[in-house]
């Protein structure tokens, strides 16, 4: 498999495989991803945006990661800025990279994808500080949460819950740059850069 950064028009000329992996990866069902479909379209012209993704040697999407410059007027950023206290919305929102997305196949979890796509785009991203939002799991038996422990991520907000979704997400976040300590051997930088 091979690491690649991606531009916005990338992302955009693979949207179809890139809501498969979506998909797969969260098990939503079919009308939801339709919905996705448009919104992931729209993230790709966010300021700032990032992405990378991972392909099988036949150039099959076997994962992919994107984020950008969080902000006002963002409902992501606007749901969390609500939530937090002030100092905390400074310390975390004034210069924050969102990592939006971050979704490996099924078929091809357990085999440091997510950890080389994680650390490629953490690379990549401008900003003091980056947050993301996981859904509430086991820590110990959860990849995703033992991947963002592993990349030093703390709790910004627990049991938190978006509109319109019934789930409880954890709000994680990291000041930026990536330190290398943060950057586990198994997840080497992009091929081809």
């Amino acid at each position: 498999m091979r690491l690649v950064p991606w531009q916005p028009d990338d992302l955009l000329r693979r949207l179809d495989d890139v809501v498969s992996v979506y998909g797969e990866a969260m098990g939503y069902r079919a009308e939801l991803l339709q919905t996705r479909r448009g919104y992931i379209g729209a993230h790709a012209r966010r300021p700032g945006f990032r992405a990378v993704a991972t392909l099988t040697t036949e150039g099959r999407l076997a994962g992919f990661g994107y984020g950008y410059t969080s902000g006002p007027g963002q409902w992501w950023h606007d749901q969390v800025r609500t939530a937090l206290d002030e100092p905390d919305r400074r310390r975390w929102l004034t210069d924050c990279f969102e990592v939006v997305e971050l979704h490996v196949r099924p078929s091809a979890q357990g085999h440091g994808v997510g950890a080389r796509q994680l650390r490629a785009l953490l690379a990549m991203a401008a900003g003091a500080t980056v947050l993301l939002s996981t859904p509430e799991a086991d820590e110990q038996t959860s990849r995703a949460w033992r991947l963002y422990r592993r990349f030093g991520f703390v709790d910004v907000l627990r049991d938190f819950y978006f509109p319109g979704d019934e789930r409880a997400f954890a709000i994680l976040g990291r000041d930026l740059p990536l330190a290398e300590r943060a950057a586990p051997e198994d997840a080497p930088g992009i091929v081809g850069i």
